[in-house]
């Protein structure tokens, strides 16, 4: 993918709005983690703590992104990131994040990096999976992520509250790029084409490209707001 060409520059949106809805639980998971400690151990467990997260989550995106050009994987990627963007939509409410408190330095810091490489599967994922293999946007991906993550869950959590749309924003760019990610599945070439296709097939494969697009948007945000409708009278006071 050639630097700032609009599909580069659709990639990066879509990087940026996948690092921004899913790092919200992160976020907030970590600001909790180090609540008990005094004021300069907080900021200094969450400025070492950023460090190690950033060491973390560049091995696994770059990790990812290489387990994504074996055969088979992107399939189940895609598969995998549609979940997520379910998930995302199902899992609105609750009390989710009652995250671990640490009362140390040390154990504060420990506890970010763990809850941002355990909790930034999804990140990654999403974020390797846009990418298309693009390491320069895998490294803005990371810029972006980690800012977000460590530092801005106060402004992470005002602002999805006060715009939900934004949930459901993500989720759809979730769902695309998990479809993007099945259609550019190797062994599934012969329903979508790939380098060796024959053009007098392309608009067949086109055809099937769009339906899976159309499918996977359409129906992660169909099964969410179904799950939310159905939990709806299970939170509402009796």
């Amino acid at each position: 993918m050639e630097l700032f060409t609009a599909p580069w520059w659709s990639a990066l949106l879509a990087i940026i709005l996948i690092d921004l809805v899913l790092a919200g639980d992160n976020a907030i998971v970590i600001a909790l983690a180090a609540r008990n400690l005094p004021p300069k151990l907080q900021k200094r467990a969450i400025a070492w703590g950023a460090l190690g997260a950033i060491v973390v989550r560049s091995a696994m995106t770059v990790g990812v992104v290489w387990l994504l050009k074996i055969p088979g994987l992107m399939l189940v990627g895609g598969l995998g990131l549609l979940w997520i963007a379910y998930k995302l939509l199902a899992d609105q409410g609750g009390d989710e994040h009652d995250g671990p408190v640490a009362s140390t330095f040390w154990g504060a810091m420990k506890t970010i990096v763990v809850a941002d490489a355990l909790m930034g599967i999804d990140n990654v994922l999403g974020v390797a999976g846009a990418a298309h293999g693009s390491f320069d946007l895998v490294i803005i991906g990371l810029l972006v992520s980690v800012p977000i993550v460590v530092f801005g869950s106060t402004m992470v959590l005002k602002l999805v509250e006060r715009f939900p749309i934004i949930i459901k924003l993500g989720a759809a760019v979730l769902a695309f790029t998990a479809a993007k990610m099945i259609v550019s599945e190797p062994l599934l070439h012969a329903i979508y084409g790939g380098p060796a296709a024959l053009p007098s097939l392309a608009a067949q494969h086109s055809a099937a490209q769009w339906a899976t697009y159309a499918a996977a948007v359409a129906g992660v945000l169909g099964a969410g707001w179904w799950a939310t409708r159905s939990a709806a009278p299970a939170r509402s006071p009796q």
